[in-house]
């Protein structure tokens, strides 16, 4: 054996060799190194660093404490501790640098000092990380919030799903409003989300630190609804608190109280209600003092507020004042090329908030969703999502286990058959057929891969699934057995 094959199988030899070629080749990849003793002093700097330090020679900085040569640095911490610090930035002559930090031991691994380098003098690489932290310090934010307090907002924008039209335009809506202090009305049907987008505005504004306070207007008995809205003085009525009340108002003072079913208010508390959204201030009952709130107002309705104005039945000034910002809220069946995504959503809560596992809806599962016209909306879907799932033995949730669920009409309808006369079919019957053809020679053109024969048809997943139902078709391309 040579004298090169030894050295290079001796493993002592390539181990000081590999921290040698470490050292060289993050010497001379970085911007800058420096190296200091166990008592802080330095005793290494390369010439790369010498201009970010402001010198012209490494004898200016050698023997001197690392703080003379840079200020607020954390070297000496390493050193003392022993603990890297692999990844920070730093501040040095108004620029941020990117830099990494870690002691030196000797042949006994006793720290006898440190070593930093400068990775990058600039810091764009990092931004993707840097983005990433912010985001998780955001988050750590919001949770602490929740956890201290009682009335918070648990919602985001992010979580009002969908892409369509009408739900892109909500949370468009959404976002600005979220950036003044306006009212906002938000109208839809039952089971939209309206709550949710309520919060989620909350949560995007400079109100997000304060309470969310949530109020159905619907739900309170019209002898209590004036004390819970604006408070009652001590003794303001029989079986009154000796000590008073705040109401919704003065709980909400400095963040957003959310009114749900505003079309049920009635017309005495509508005069008050448009007072305080005017003046800002409120009047408990039984009292003559009045006092200042400071609240932002989102109402939201799921009937025609303007034609209850036509009726008398809603105050028309408390309508326009109500009505700054209006957000339309689509309901679920004009938002089925997003129902696989919220399917998706809404599955993943379901899991956290009960003992699942695991679950998936299948292709025909989603094409049995997808014809169905949910009155209920986003509501009815949870509600239907989290049937089959307790009823599943596998989580797997197919056609057939909604099929079994899902409201009666909601089945597949065969297509109808007549006798066709002298040759000739319906109209209608001949393009149910040449739709089924359609369909199916996708299907067997891809192998049954949905989202390649919808894409060949240019038609969105949803509504190829949506037709296979209707044709009562498997995504095989046949017929159900």
């Amino acid at each position: 054996m040579s004298d090169r094959q030894s050295i290079v199988s001796d493993p002592e030899v390539i181990r000081v060799r590999a921290m040698e070629t470490l050292f060289e080749r993050l010497e001379s990849l970085c911007e800058g190194a420096i190296a200091i003793d166990r008592a802080g002093r330095v005793v290494y700097v390369n010439e790369k660093y010498l201009a970010s330090l402001g010198l012209d020679h490494a004898s200016e900085a050698i023997g001197r404490p690392i703080e003379e040569v840079i200020p607020n640095s954390l070297m000496r911490r390493v050193a003392e501790t022993g603990e890297p610090i692999l990844l920070d930035i730093m501040e040095l002559g108004g620029e941020q640098l990117v830099v990494t930090r870690m002691p030196i031991e000797d042949e006994n691994k006793n720290v006898i000092g440190a070593i930093g380098f400068v990775l990058y003098d600039r810091i764009d690489g990092l931004k993707p990380l840097i983005a990433r932290m912010a985001q998780l310090e955001s988050d750590l934010r919001v949770a602490k919030r929740q956890l201290s307090q009682p009335r918070t907002a648990r919602f985001t924008i992010g979580d009002y799903v969908g892409e369509t039209e009408g739900i892109a335009r909500a949370k468009e809506l959404a976002r600005r409003a979220a950036r003044q202090s306006v009212t906002v009305l938000l109208t839809g049907e039952t089971g939209t989300g309206k709550e949710l987008l309520a919060q989620a505005i909350h949560n995007a504004s400079a109100r997000a630190d304060k309470p969310f306070v949530s109020v159905n207007v619907a739900a309170i008995p019209d002898t209590l609804i004036e004390s819970e809205f604006f408070g009652a003085a001590p003794g303001a009525y029989t079986g009154a608190d000796r000590k008073g009340r705040d109401g919704k108002f003065r709980i909400a003072d400095g963040g957003t109280l959310f009114l749900d079913e505003i079309g049920e208010m009635p017309l005495q508390l509508q005069v008050k209600l448009l007072r305080v959204l005017q003046e800002r201030e409120i009047e408990p009952l039984g009292s003559e003092k009045v006092s200042k709130v400071d609240i932002r107002v989102i109402a939201a309705t799921n009937i025609d507020l303007q034609k209850r104005v036509n009726e008398g039945a809603f105050r028309a000034d408390l309508y326009y004042r109500l009505n700054v910002l209006s957000i339309a809220l689509p309901p679920l069946r004009n938002c089925i090329d997003d129902l696989p995504e919220i399917c998706a959503r809404l599955l993943d809560d379901i899991i956290l908030s009960g003992n699942y596992l695991s679950a998936r809806i299948t292709p025909s599962g989603l094409a049995a969703l997808a014809r169905y016209d949910w009155p209920g909306n986003v509501r009815e879907l949870r509600n239907i999502l989290e049937r089959a799932l307790i009823l599943s033995d596998s989580g797997r949730l197919t056609g057939d286990d909604f099929a079994r669920i899902l409201p009666f009409g909601a089945e597949v309808k065969a297509v109808a058959t007549t006798t066709p006369e002298a040759g000739v079919v319906p109209y209608s019957q001949a393009e149910a057929r040449f739709e089924k053809q359609t369909l199916e020679h996708a299907l067997q053109a891809t192998n049954g891969q949905i989202s390649e024969a919808a894409r060949m048809l240019r038609i969105s997943r949803a509504t190829f699934y949506k037709k296979l139902a209707k044709l009562g078709l498997t995504p095989s391309g046949s017929p159900p057995v």
